[in-house]
């Protein structure tokens, strides 16, 4: 067997030598990295929340129609920019057409007898007052009708009065009385229908007249069903899904199509339950759209997290009493609002995927909402317009047809 030679044993060891510095440079590298990572996952990293379960969402606004018709006219088709007022839709209007001359024609004839009976009344409130006149002359004649024959009836037997003279004070007497029952019960008959006409005018005018508010109110509805016809956009925004076609019929609350106002829009990112631990209303976002990569970086902001999971909102919820259940580590939704100007600059889509992270070491306290805290509220007042034309429609009729002036209110 033959001995190793010195310069073997020197190799040898020198190649040992070699491999322990080279373990020990890996190791300390590896110790380094671990530091590292450490140091920075404490100072740094800890402090973000990371999510790709993250979708654009936004208010998609579903057109319906509030009276029934035919579509005669369709004006969008799906991608199409709207503004708000534009009209989208129109439907046949005829059936809606004639009913409103029909109400326009009923509210003129009822200001028209409302007014008569105003005109009536204070014509009766001067015969009644004719009437107790005479009544009261009347009576008065009859007073001096009744003296004349009391006087003449003694004297009849003496002589000192002639038969013809006392007949006549008789006849004049009879002819008084009835004539004071007959002025008696023309003024009454007037009374009675000058009361009929005070209950049915006291305290009211032409205008606020029960029928004649009843019939406006027909002239009100008859003029809207009449304007909406004509389907307009309540929003400015992009048609989505389109469901009607030209010469449909269609009904009350059916779906025509949807508007989806891409500038107003947010991310639902869906943080697991650990996640949530730190992120709180008001700390920032950054967000990664997949349509632009890592070349657009969308920041944002927290502004509301879910108040359950997704599971108990549910159609059908999970039974977790039952005896086959499972843990599953459930997601809630972090309402996150975008920086207008940006969406402008890189627009996304409804449903489209965005990577979110939450920096939850950012300016942030509150977990809930409260009422202190400002409301993103959506209104419109492009159906006012329509409201206040029915009312001049409504005045202007009733200006037409009440005379020069108003009739005062009816007194006694």
């Amino acid at each position: 067997m033959s001995e190793k030679s010195p310069s073997d044993t020197t190799y040898v060891k020198g190649n040992l030598d070699q491999r322990r510095k080279w373990i020990v440079r890996l190791v300390i590298l590896f110790i380094t990295m671990a530091i590292s990572y450490s140091v920075y996952w404490y100072l740094t990293s800890r402090h973000y929340e990371y999510t790709d379960d993250a979708y654009v969402a936004a208010n998609m606004v579903q057109i319906t129609p509030q009276v029934a018709g035919t579509v005669v006219s369709v004006a969008v088709n799906e991608t199409d920019f709207v503004r708000a007022g534009e009209v989208l839709i129109t439907l046949d209007s005829t059936n809606q057409e004639v009913a409103l001359e029909e109400a326009n024609a009923k509210l003129a004839q009822t200001v028209r007898e409302v007014r008569a009976i105003y005109i009536a009344t204070h014509g009766l409130t001067a015969t009644v007052a004719q009437h107790r006149a005479e009544l009261q002359q009347a009576q008065a004649d009859l007073l001096n009708a009744q003296t004349d024959f009391v006087r003449r009836q003694p004297l009849v037997l003496t002589g000192a009065v002639s038969v013809e003279e006392f007949q006549h004070a008789k006849t004049a007497l009879e002819v008084a009385h009835n004539h004071v029952l007959a002025l008696t019960e023309t003024m009454n008959n007037a009374s009675e229908q000058l009361q009929g006409n005070l209950a049915l005018t006291s305290g009211l005018t032409t205008r606020t007249h029960p029928k004649v508010i009843s019939a406006a109110t027909e002239v009100k509805l008859a003029y809207l069903n009449f304007k909406r016809c004509e389907i307009i956009s309540p929003i400015e925004g992009y048609v989505g899904k389109r469901n009607v076609q030209l010469g449909q019929r269609i009904a009350i609350g059916a779906p025509l199509l949807t508007i989806i106002p891409l500038k107003k829009i947010w991310v639902d990112a869906n943080y697991k339950e650990p996640q949530l631990r730190h992120i709180r209303i008001g700390q920032s976002v950054s967000l990664k759209a997949d349509i632009y990569g890592e070349k657009v970086d969308y920041h944002a902001r927290v502004i509301g997290i879910g108040s359950g999971t997704g599971s108990a909102f549910a159609l059908l919820p999970a039974q977790n009493a039952t005896g086959n259940w499972i843990k599953v580590v459930q997601r809630v939704p972090v309402r996150i609002a975008l920086n207008p100007a940006e969406v402008v600059a890189h627009p996304l889509r409804v449903g489209m995927s965005v990577e979110s992270t939450v920096d939850t070491s950012s300016t942030g306290t509150q977990v809930l909402a409260d009422a202190t805290m400002p409301r993103d509220a959506t209104f419109t007042k492009l159906y006012e317009s329509e409201g206040k034309a029915s009312d001049a429609l409504v005045q202007n009729i009733i200006i037409q047809n009440i005379g020069d002036k108003l009739v005062p209110k009816a007194t006694h």
